[in-house]
């Protein structure tokens, strides 16, 4: 009987374990227009693989007590001009409220070199920032090195994290054309994480910042690595971004439209399950990963 009653008291433990997903990040999208809306446990509907799904944790980004880890990256294949962007690179960092931790870093040789671990020192994170290197292909192929730096994040304790990322998308090592295999383990390895990647398309040096070839799939896949991780891509036209505050302005508001979610997730098997969010409250969609890791 005892034997029984602690195979019935594993299962259910078991059972509890395997039915919470990991924590994503979600974003209340009102129009700019309006106030950030308040959202609301009841408030949201999930649906994971077309079944629906119970939410077993909502709260406001910013109540979470472990607070945010922001990165922002820089591909060290950047054209040097950027460097007449920093005035707007360094006051998005100066914005960040006090218990954000920003980390910086480049892509270069298929990793991040962290040029500042997260801090909330924000005048060190400022000193940080440096010109790109400027050199062509340098970073190898910007996917794969996301993908490295998301593999060597520590998972626990439970850290909300985010991305801005700066790149020409140009994956040198893939080239132009559809399902890159490096993007796809990218986008995967930050919907495991629950980590949001926001894309600025900025050319890169060399032959690849006036292709036009070249910029339209570096757009292209920037695009759908935000798209897939509930990031947001940014870009004007083919040409630099005449200033990159405007584009600093609308994270910061994201940001603060931001909740913590996790789901439950029973009787499903191990992997990526499709993942459709919806809100009750009028005008306002609720943007997150496009798929969901279940552990």
């Amino acid at each position: 009987m005892k034997t029984l009653i602690a195979a019935a008291i594993l299962a259910l433990s078991t059972t509890a374990y395997a039915a919470e997903s990991a924590s994503i990040i979600v974003t209340a999208e009102a129009p700019k227009s309006a106030p950030a809306p308040t959202i609301t446990l009841h408030d949201v509907l999930a649906r994971v693989n077309n079944e629906p799904s119970s939410v077993a944790v909502w709260h406001p980004l910013r109540d979470d007590p472990a607070g945010l880890e922001l990165w922002l990256m820089i591909d060290d294949g950047t054209d040097s001009r950027i460097g007449t962007q920093f005035n707007d690179i360094k006051a998005f960092i100066r914005q960040q409220p006090p218990p954000v931790k920003v980390g910086i870093g480049y892509l270069r040789n298929g990793s991040v070199v962290t040029t500042l671990k997260p801090t909330t020192d924000r005048e060190a994170a400022v000193k940080a920032i440096r010109l790109p290197e400027g050199i062509a292909g340098i970073s190898a192929s910007p996917y794969i090195a996301l993908a490295d730096f998301l593999h060597k994040l520590p998972t626990a304790p439970a850290q909300p994290r985010e991305v801005v990322l700066i790149s020409s998308g140009v994956d040198p090592y893939y080239g132009p054309g559809p399902q890159n295999p490096y993007l796809e383990n990218a986008f995967h390895d930050a919907q495991k994480l629950g980590v949001p990647v926001y894309t600025i398309y900025y050319s890169s040096a060399g032959h690849a910042g006036h292709s036009f070839r070249l910029i339209n799939w570096g757009q292209n896949d920037l695009s759908e690595l935000s798209e897939a991780t509930g990031g947001e891509f940014y870009w004007q036209g083919n040409s630099d971004p005449v200033a990159l505050q405007p584009f600093f302005d609308d994270i910061n508001r994201r940001f603060g439209e931001q909740y913590v979610m996790s789901l439950e997730l029973p009787n499903l098997h191990r992997g990526f399950e499709r993942l459709h969010l919806r809100v009750e409250t009028p005008q306002v969609s609720l943007v997150g990963p496009t798929q969901i890791y279940v552990p």
